[in-house]
């Protein structure tokens, strides 16, 4: 017979051994139920988390969060068109490589951040793929004001109960920069008078106050880089000029501020004319040019920056990194390299912001 006194030196094996088998079997059996790690059925789609360096005109729909984002292979929530009526379509740049398109809405209020895009396509037309446009004009809708930390789940379940606020319509005109195509003529060529069909707003748009404002990151925000290559200027042209970002003049007690802007000839430059008006917002305007020896049409010679964005960057360094944020929209060469230059030179990576 066995001893009683033995019985403890036996359990305590017998004990721990069970316990891992039952852990191994709860695991398991979670497993079972919970979603893959890399993902999760949204409607007919299939999000993927993907890092992102997207430039203006887009094929895709993707929703923001932090430095990735979620794509949806399926076009992601649906579209609800209405109307808009051509304003009017001119030439952007010397080289007519860029149209600017002046767009009327009936209400503007959805567009409330910078880096905001909408879909557009011609109107009634099914056989048409949508274009994926970011607004390049100033937002027209005012953002709720931000909830205090301590308050903001409070806050959300408060909203979640009370369903959507109401809000009254308010016609607005929205600018968009449109890089020529060999199949978006339909929208290049489209003529003042004339109708498209445009979506609701999409996209969070540079999660600017989450990251830029307050003392999210222990340091405050400084010191704003801007970077763009191309029409990727449209989304940073509406956080220019969305006021949204605090920059001012030096000495004016706000942000200071410094664009880089890539092309490859003086004449694929849009928005030149802009250029004094930003700096008297507080704007160091940086263009750098890739290609200065092939001939321009307008007769234009470049004696500025050469080269690209990043290198631009390389040579100047980052002041004060870790009170310093960034606005990055570009080919996606550019962005990866101005990213990897920035995090190398201290600046939190929650600040280094996409507008998809």
């Amino acid at each position: 017979p066995l001893h009683t006194s033995a019985l403890p030196t036996i359990s305590r094996p017998l004990t721990a051994i069970m316990k891992l088998l039952i852990a191994a079997l709860l695991t398991s059996a979670a497993s079972a139920f919970a979603p893959p790690s890399s993902s999760v059925a949204y409607r007919q789609s299939t999000v993927l988390e993907v890092p992102i360096a997207k430039s203006n005109t887009l094929n895709y729909n993707v929703a923001s969060r932090n430095n990735y984002r979620p794509l949806f292979m399926g076009w992601g929530p649906d579209p609800i068109w209405s109307a808009g009526a051509v304003e009017s379509n001119i030439q952007a740049c010397p080289s007519g490589l860029c149209v600017s398109l002046k767009l009327n809405v009936d209400d503007g209020t959805e567009f409330m951040y910078p880096g905001q895009y909408v879909q557009v396509k011609p109107s009634g037309d099914t056989d048409v793929n949508p274009v994926f446009l970011a607004i390049a004009s100033a937002p027209t809708g005012t953002p709720p004001k931000p909830t205090p930390p301590g308050k903001k789940k409070a806050k959300e379940e408060a909203d979640a109960a009370a369903g959507p606020e109401p809000s009254t319509p308010e016609p607005a005109t929205w600018e968009f920069l449109i890089k020529k195509t060999d199949n978006n003529d339909w929208i290049t060529n489209i003529k003042p008078g004339q109708t498209v069909d445009v979506s609701q707003v999409m996209g969070g748009g540079f999660p600017i106050q989450d990251n830029l404002d307050g003392f999210k990151y222990d340091f405050p925000t400084q010191n704003v880089l801007l970077f763009a290559t191309g029409s990727g200027i449209a989304p940073i042209r509406s956080a220019i000029e969305s006021k949204q970002l605090n920059i001012s003049p030096a000495g004016s007690g706000g942000r200071s501020c410094t664009l880089y802007y890539g092309v490859k000839t003086p004449d694929d430059m849009p928005y030149v004319s802009k250029f004094a008006q930003w700096e008297e917002l507080g704007v160091q305007v940086v263009p750098v040019i890739s290609q200065p020896d092939l001939p321009c049409e307008s007769g234009a010679v470049w004696k500025g920056r050469t080269g690209y964005v990043q290198n631009a960057l390389e040579e100047d360094g980052v002041p004060i990194p870790r009170n310093s944020g960034a606005l990055l929209c570009g080919v996606k060469g550019m962005c990866e390299s101005v990213k990897s230059t920035l995090l190398e030179s201290g600046v939190f990576e929650g600040r280094i912001l996409f507008n998809f």
